[in-house]
C-alpha cells in the first residue's frame, strides 16, 4: 500500500504537536503499548521506567532496532522526549515486555556512533520516518549529520 508521504507526515506532525502526543497519539499510544508488551509483533517492545517527577512506572511502546548484533531503542521525537528524559534521570535502568519483562540498562550512544543505527532505525520503523529529517536511503553522512538530535541508547540485561 502506498501513501502520500506529505499526508503522512503531516498526519505525524499532528499527532505529535511540539514533539508531544496529543490526546489521540496517547490513546494509539496505549493501545500500541498493550499489543508491543505481548512479544506478538516482531520489534515492538514497552520501556517501562520511572517517572523523574512522578517516581511512578510509565510505559512507552517502542520499536527496538537489530544492528551487528546489538540492540537499540531510537527516540524519533529527539531529546526532549519523556521516555529519554526518564531513562537518563534513571541512571538507564529500565524494564523491556516483549512477551516477558527483562530489566535491562540503557547505554547512551555516541552522536558519532549513531549514524547506521539511526538508518536501520528507519528502515524497521516507518512511523518514525515523518519525525526524523533525513530519508531512510540517504547516504550514512546525512545521518551522521542529525545523528546529535536523535538519542540511541544501547540494550544490554542487567543483572
Amino acid at each position: 500500500m502506498k501513501h502520500d508521504s506529505g499526508l503522512w507526515q503531516r498526519w505525524h506532525h499532528w499527532l505529535y504537536p511540539g514533539g508531544r502526543p496529543n490526546r489521540v497519539a496517547r490513546a494509539m499510544n496505549l493501545a500500541w503499548r498493550g499489543l508491543h508488551s505481548t512479544g506478538w509483533v516482531g520489534r515492538a517492545v514497552t520501556l517501562e521506567v520511572r517517572g523523574r517527577r512522578t517516581g511512578r512506572v510509565i510505559a512507552f511502546p517502542l520499536v527496538a532496532a537489530d544492528y551487528e548484533g546489538e540492540r537499540y531503542l531510537v527516540s524519533m521525537l529527539g531529546q526532549d522526549a519523556n521516555w529519554v528524559l526518564n531513562v537518563r534521570a534513571a541512571g538507564g535502568r529500565a524494564v523491556l515486555r516483549h512477551g516477558r519483562r527483562v530489566k535491562v540498562r540503557l547505554e547512551e550512544v555516541e552522536p558519532g556512533a549513531r549514524a547506521p543505527v539511526l538508518r536501520r532505525y528507519l528502515d524497521l520503523a516507518p512511523g518514525a520516518r515523518p519525525h526524523v529529517p533525513v530519508d531512510r536511503r540517504a547516504p550514512l553522512a546525512e545521518f551522521e549529520r542529525i545523528a546529535g538530535q536523535v538519542p540511541v541508547f544501547r540494550i544490554t540485561e542487567s543483572r
